[in-house]
């Protein structure tokens, strides 16, 4: 087990220098430029603005620049905002227990109903519980998550008013964010409704969030669910006499959920990636909002940070998930 988890961190040094590299220039790539938008352009003088370039070091090379950055980040130094002059490491886990919430409660959310739903449809193949389930899945998958945001608020939030637009908490509680995450606080607070102000904000980031990946993970479950089911063991047991919960529970599942967890494992990613539009519409006050108002801001050290600390999440994920590989099949740590 050892020598199978030393080879999987050994990819972790190329990738990492990849994802510095493609960090440091994607900010580099778009258009405007930084020191216009620190300082603004009234009163902006030849003199001044190249005073910021020399002190932000934007007239040193661009090979001397990444250096530069490589350098800092290998030390452990991401650098400081130039907006708020704060260490970039300071803002990004001051705003990660919100989007760590959410993105955990989206996957329990698609986890909880997409492996049953897909279990489900595997032993109900063809018939219309199946098919009504894998277009159910299809729609899911493919709507822009924008859309189906938008589309929750007016139904929940402006007809029904079931729900709360935006935000984390109703605005009449007031308590330290001892965690950072709403859910934990609010119940450490002890005041009366915080909590379930807390659950209701929760709910449609959640669902919008959790969507995609609860398609994905259904449909997935389904298609190892149906290739198990075919094999030689499985007619063993049924000729056995086992019940059909336990051979579609135990002996099924089982070995089915391989595939089903490298999907949750890709899905981490895609919760990242979608949680910048969903903070975004829902004024969610995570990393992926922080994110886009940097790229707006042209904030490069908050920019190439954030993306360089998503990415190494988003690596150890799938570390996690090959260790889980190997634990489900003993047979993956020989490869």
């Amino acid at each position: 087990m050892l020598k199978f988890l030393l080879s999987r961190l050994l990819t972790f040094v190329p990738t990492f220098i990849g994802v510095t590299l493609i960090s440091f220039a994607f900010i580099r790539v778009l258009p405007g430029d930084p020191i216009i938008v620190m300082a603004g352009e009234r009163g902006m003088t030849d003199e001044r603005y190249a005073e910021l370039t020399a002190q932000y070091g934007f007239d040193k090379p661009m090979t001397v620049q990444f250096w530069d950055y490589l350098t800092g980040v290998l030390q452990g130094d991401l650098g400081q905002s130039f907006v708020t002059k704060r260490p970039v490491w300071d803002e990004f886990f001051s705003l990660f227990p919100a989007t760590l919430e959410l993105s955990v409660c989206a996957m329990i959310f698609a986890v909880c109903l997409g492996l049953p739903a897909g279990v489900i449809a595997a032993v109900n193949r063809g018939k219309l519980f199946d098919r009504t389930l894998m277009s159910a899945a299809l729609v899911g998958y493919s709507m822009p998550i924008f859309w189906w945001a938008l589309l929750l608020i007016i139904v929940f939030s402006g007809q029904l008013q079931w729900t709360p637009v935006s935000g984390r908490i109703d605005l009449i509680y007031y308590f330290s964010d001892a965690t950072g995450f709403m859910l934990i606080d609010s119940i450490r607070s002890g005041q009366d409704g915080a909590l379930w102000s807390a659950i209701r904000h929760l709910i449609l980031p959640t669902i919008v969030l959790g969507t995609i990946p609860l398609a994905v993970i259904a449909r997935q479950t389904r298609s190892a669910m149906l290739e198990v089911l075919g094999e030689d063991y499985i007619r063993t047991a049924r000729a056995k006499g086992m019940s059909p919960l336990r051979i579609n529970s135990i002996h099924a599942l089982r070995n089915a959920l391989i595939p089903v967890v490298t999907v949750i494992g890709l899905s981490v990613g895609t919760l990242l990636a979608g949680a910048i539009l969903t903070e975004t519409i829902f004024s969610w006050p995570g990393i992926g909002k922080w994110m886009v108002d940097s790229i707006f801001r042209r904030d490069y050290p908050v920019v190439q940070g954030g993306l360089l600390l998503i990415a190494v999440m988003v690596m150890i994920v799938n570390l996690t998930v090959d260790v889980l590989y190997g634990i489900i099949n003993p047979k993956i740590r020989k490869r």
